[in-house]
């Protein structure tokens, strides 16, 4: 047998893959078995003994499922018979009764900005104490070199602690004896950091004003810390990052992400964590993929803020990239969530809408309030009536507010919503939406998402949570008469959400049906009848992305 040198390296660069993982979760991925056939994640697999949920158009649940090269070929309930599809042996894993999904589908996030942060990031939106805190940040740092930092920057609150506050300078000396802390809510902060972090940050070229409990005003302050971080980002700290970010998707069951860019970084203190370099940020990401190191599937979109109506950058990119372009593991999408920087309508949002339209892309923005929704539908209605946009699947992100009038408008020109409950770390209500039940009846094309990991977690599990209970983290009703069950929040991670990544993928992605990719989760327990506060702890055991296993936490051993 002739082992080519590409082999090799795409061998090599599984267990890196794996290494990060365990690095993040604690957990290793089991390997036997994985490989990558034309830059995809390619292998055999039987996993039988389960309660699978395939999110078929009929909601079938199987027992059974195998996946041959990364395509499911047989689901149903005889492991013989899925066995005969394989000329030799598969590996075969019992699931010994556990629930199984489809791999989730978030349609609207931002994994790249996790993947660029700077600093050894470390999710906290599944703590709910300091005491969880020190504890998540004391298992980081066995695998961190002394003297680096360990950071979480966004996609929490402390409105999710017992004590709703942060940790003190010294709580964190006593999780991190060892290593700086920076922790920083939102896009600005407010922050917090330990001894050795506020020594690093007033003596910053760029001095930030620590207080002596070890906090960080938000805004200004906020601005100055995180850019000082960045500045010491290398390459190669970037591309570790990257598969940290991958890593944690893996274990929360998240396998496709739409990913929705970032404001353009001016590389000062007035950057937020929601900034950074749009031309350069996705460039570590395509060298894990690039190196067969990627272990979760990326949509790109193009996020475009131009000023006047000649919307220069946005036609550069349309004159100058494909849409949809790549394969299964990295794809480019479309024009979003930004398509102009006045996002909510006037002369520039249109002209961007119409020249994105002539060109034949799908668009997407985000609205907040009660009027932005407004004003973009009826910008997308005045280019429909000149172009027509109804094969574009344009879609209108977040809609907290949207009303059954708007949601029927942008349903005539053929568009789509995603929804987030981005409210449930910092909503006060009295409805604070997204209006969950009013869209889910309505018929629209609906997706769900997270848009973490700014100001919003990346956890799926979490928005379960918010959508089948309308309470936000304090455990307050904050989105009453709004909420759907669980089989139809589990539709819009999956088979829903084919609508918003469109192409090839809406025929590979989103359910478990022979042909179609081979990703899945196997979850911890069982979502359907788990109490609702225990949604939040929901994770997957094991995560496989065409039939390889990207996460293992060993439960199913």
């Amino acid at each position: 047998m002739t082992i080519s040198r590409r082999t090799v390296l795409r061998s090599g660069a599984v267990a890196g893959a794996a290494a990060a993982a365990a690095a993040v979760t604690g957990n290793t991925p089991a390997l036997a078995h994985q490989d990558f056939k034309d830059g995809s994640l390619s292998a055999d697999l039987v996993l039988y003994n389960g309660r699978i949920h395939t999110m078929d158009r009929r909601n079938r649940i199987a027992s059974v499922v195998a996946i041959k090269d990364g395509r499911i070929v047989y689901v149903g309930t005889d492991e013989r018979t899925a066995k005969r599809a394989f000329d030799g042996n598969p590996r075969t894993i019992n699931l010994r009764g556990r629930t199984v999904v489809p791999g989730l589908i978030d349609c609207h996030n931002h994994i790249v900005l996790m993947g660029n942060r700077p600093g050894y990031h470390t999710p906290l939106e599944n703590a709910y104490s300091v005491a969880d805190v020190q504890n998540t940040f004391r298992d980081r740092a066995k695998k961190v070199p002394a003297g680096k930092f360990v950071t979480t920057i966004g996609g929490f609150h402390f409105n999710q602690f017992k004590e709703v506050r942060l940790p003190t300078l010294a709580e964190l000396d006593k999780a991190l004896p060892h290593h700086p802390a920076y922790v920083s809510i939102g896009f600005t902060g407010p922050s917090v950091t330990n001894s050795l972090g506020k020594k690093f940050f007033e003596a910053a070229e760029i001095p930030v004003t620590v207080g002596a409990d070890g906090s960080i005003a938000g805004g200004a302050e906020t601005g100055k810390a995180t850019l000082a971080l960045r500045r010491t980002l290398t390459f190669d700290d970037r591309v570790r990052s990257t598969l940290d970010a991958m890593a944690y998707a893996a274990e929360v069951g998240i396998t496709t992400h739409l990913d929705q860019g970032a404001f353009q970084a001016t590389n000062t203190p007035s950057d937020g964590a929601a900034h950074e370099d749009n031309y350069a940020m996705h460039l570590p990401f395509l060298r894990v993929y690039d190196e067969g190191r990627g272990i979760v599937r990326l949509r790109i979109n193009f996020l475009h803020q131009d000023t006047d109506t000649n919307v220069t950058t946005l036609t550069n990119r349309i004159q100058n990239a494909f849409k949809f372009f790549g394969n299964d593991m990295v794809r480019t999408g479309a024009i979003g969530e930004f398509i102009a920087a006045s996002y909510f309508g006037g002369p520039v949002f249109l002209e961007a809408a119409r020249r994105s339209a002539k060109a034949g892309w799908r668009i997407e923005v985000h609205s907040l309030s009660g009027s932005d929704f407004q004003t973009q539908i009826q910008a997308f209605e005045t280019v429909h009536a000149e172009v027509g946009v109804e094969d574009l699947r344009w879609v209108v992100a977040h809609v907290p507010q949207i009303t059954p009038e708007y949601v029927n408008r942008l349903k005539a020109i053929g568009g789509g919503v995603n929804l987030t409950g981005w409210q449930y770390l910092a909503g006060n209500g009295p409805q604070s939406g997204p209006p969950f039940r009013m869209i889910v009846d309505n018929g629209i094309p609906a997706g769900m998402s997270s848009d973490g990991m700014q100001i919003a977690p990346m956890n799926p599990w979490i928005h379960a949570y918010y959508a089948t209970t309308g309470k936000n983290a304090r455990g307050v009703q904050i989105n009453p008469n709004q909420q759907i069950t669980r089989q139809e929040l589990l539709s819009l991670y999956t088979r829903q959400n084919q609508w918003f990544l469109g192409g090839e993928d809406e025929d590979l992605l989103g359910s478990l049906e022979v042909g179609r990719l081979g990703d899945l989760a196997v979850l911890n327990d069982d979502y359907f009848t788990v109490p609702a506060e225990g949604l939040k702890k929901i994770r997957s055991v094991l995560t496989v992305v065409g039939g390889a296993v990207v996460h293992d936490s060993g439960d199913c051993r």
